[in-house]
């Protein structure tokens, strides 16, 4: 979940590690550092807290040096204070982290009989120290890394920095993502494709277990025995552009105005507006066959493939089950021959789903990825690619990554249904069309996204939420109790609205907001007697309805918030805005951390 990069440059190196750590923030911003080579010696400045407070201190305290390597911190082990903080240096290396050394406890009790001394809490500093010991014996900076990962248990991803190596850089990946950028008289080293693009557009992807030696003007791989092994170069398609935030406030929130246009951009890779059919890339299996699928994910793309099993049981007739990636290999599940695993990430790199997507391919299933991402570990390691083209999605807490991941999955149930012959060309042009209809849907509700704020008010002094929905709306629920947890720090439950009263009734009283999805459909009228349920307790209820809907409560409500007339098949891709707008609303109040919620980070590459 940490940002790592490292760079090889012609010039001075702390502008160009800075601004790749300015890219990678979104993977963690507890600390910030850097480590340069002046005069072959290492020297670091690190800072506690967001990347600004790193650039303050680099002003009062400048480094030279035409090598270096940078880190911005999600914590796992010890507090994010300054001492913990990387680059972990000794006087030999200095090394950036990512991911979490299992067996550091007894590593770090072996040295320090050997009478090394620790001065951090991190797990990472008896790698810095391993591989100091190994130096000291006399071993080449390849050999000492070598040796020292032989001796590490967990995911990782290193840089090595080297005192007296001013053109040497030395990495390795296991479960953790790196890449490696290619320039003129250069090299660049990063954790993803984002902290590279404005350095390097030639990028390879280190492999499962690879070790890189990097020199300004080569990179040799070796694989996890040790051989020569040639790793792609790719042209990356991401931006050099820094992302910025235009006229909005905060990243999310124009994140969730991007999504009409984002919508629109990823169903037009997916469905044809004149025949109003749906196209998938070329499968080298046969959707027709498919009698089981198995959609595994985490948090907010967890939620989406919850979506997913209600669509594809419905209306393709097909079995489903949802997975929680960190749970799902753990569970050593029996996934029957000929069926598929689709696997749902903003990333593409999450260190739990891309650990299940390998058990799923050792049970011989098809292997699906939907991801933002497409030069990501898990789009690289799958059958088939199932896009979603929301671009950059800076804020932590998913918003366009979330609806365009609906989007993809209901365009792949169609295609399914209609391969399965669960559905005729009629209801494929139908469904299709209604799917067409969502960008322009979304941008009606965004254009009177103000109404909103006035319920945010209200929620902004509860301690406690409950958000209700059946059906479809049942994981949108889920979804809008992570939303505002995430950013305003409020607690709140997403519940199946016929749970109400095994329980969470109990929590009904005039000082807890209820907020319920309820779009048109067959279980509405259901999803009406819950909310009477509610009023009859003393419940405060925030209805997300369309109009006729609202209306069929009026005045009972504290608050109704309208959205557009659609399809049932369609309602969860419309009835996500409000619920994200009335989060991201409540956060601004209460004066949050909006896009860096506290203790969170974008991309989890650890267990």
């Amino acid at each position: 979940m940490c940002g790592i990069i490292g760079i090889i440059a012609r010039d001075e190196v702390a502008p160009g590690l800075i601004e790749g750590l300015r890219r990678l923030a979104y993977r963690g911003y507890d600390s910030a550092g850097i480590a340069t080579l002046a005069d072959g010696r290492i020297t670091c400045r690190r800072a506690e807290g967001k990347l600004q407070n790193l650039e303050a201190r680099l002003d009062r305290e400048p480094v030279t040096g035409a090598i270096g390597i940078g880190h911005t911190r999600w914590a796992t082990h010890g507090l994010p204070i300054e001492r913990n903080a990387h680059p972990i240096a000794t006087d030999r290396v200095a090394i950036v982290h990512n991911g979490i050394i299992e067996n550091f406890q007894s590593l770090r009790e072996a040295l320090l009989s050997e009478g090394y001394a620790f001065r951090t809490d991190t797990d990472t500093e008896a790698v810095a120290i391993l591989a100091t010991r190994l130096l000291e014996r006399g071993l080449s900076p390849q050999e000492a890394v070598a040796k020292t990962l032989a001796e590490l248990e967990g995911a990782f991803a290193l840089v090595f920095l080297f005192a007296g190596e001013r053109d040497l850089l030395i990495c390795a990946r296991r479960g953790s993502p790196l890449a490696i950028g290619y320039g003129e008289g250069e090299m660049f080293v990063g954790s993803d494709a984002l902290a590279l693009a404005p350095l390097s557009r030639r990028i390879t992807y280190l492999e499962e277990g690879d070790l890189a030696v990097v020199t300004s003007s080569e990179v040799r791989i070796f694989d996890e025995k040790g051989a020569r092994v040639a790793r792609p170069v790719t042209e990356t398609a991401a931006s050099g552009a820094l992302i910025g935030k235009g006229n909005f406030r905060h990243f999310m929130q124009k994140e969730i105005f991007e999504q009409p246009a984002v919508i629109g951009d990823t169903l037009g890779a997916f469905v044809d507006p004149a025949t109003r059919s749906v196209r998938l890339p070329e499968l080298p299996f046969s959707l027709a066959a498919l009698e089981r699928i198995t959609l595994v994910a985490c948090g907010t793309s967890f939620h989406a493939a919850l979506i997913a099993k209600y669509w594809l049981e419905r209306l393709a007739r097909v079995s489903a089950e949802v997975d929680i990636a960190s749970e799902f290999r753990y569970r050593a599940p029996a996934l029957p021959k000929g069926g598929a695993a689709i696997f749902v990430s903003q990333s593409g790199e999450t260190a739990d789903t891309l650990a299940a997507l390998r058990y799923a391919r050792g049970e011989r299933q098809a292997v699906i990825a939907v991801v933002n991402q497409g030069e990501s570990a898990i789009a690289r390691e799958s059958d088939v690619v199932l896009p979603t083209l929301a671009g950059p999605e800076i804020g932590v807490a998913s918003t366009k990554a979330f609806t365009t991941q609906l989007a993809v999955l209901a365009a792949f149930t169609i295609a399914l249904a209609r391969a399965r012959g669960a559905i005729d060309a009629a209801q494929e042009a139908r469904l299709a069309g209604h799917l067409t209809e969502i960008p322009s849907r979304a941008s009606e509700i965004l254009n009177h996204a103000q109404a909103i704020e006035e319920v945010a008010g209200m929620l902004a002094a509860a301690r406690d939420v409950l958000y209700l929905g059946r059906g479809t709306a049942y994981p949108l629920a889920l979804e809008g109790a992570l939303k505002l947890k995430e950013i305003s720090y409020i607690h709140a439950e997403g519940y199946a609205a016929g749970e109400m009263k095994h329980g969470p009734i109990a929590l009904i009283d005039e000082a807890t907001p209820i907020v319920v999805l309820a779009p048109p459909g067959e279980l509405f009228e259901k999803t009406l007697g819950n909310i009477e349920e509610a009023l009859a307790r003393g419940g405060r209820v925030v209805m997300i309805s369309d109009r006729e809907g609202l209306l069929r409560l009026g005045q009972r409500l504290l608050f109704g918030i309208p959205v557009p007339r659609c399809d049932p098949f369609v309602a969860p891709l419309l009835y996500a805005i409000p619920a994200q707008l009335l989060a991201y609303h409540v956060a601004v109040l209460k004066g949050t951390d909006v896009d860096q919620p506290r203790n969170l980070a974008k991309s989890v590459t650890v267990e």
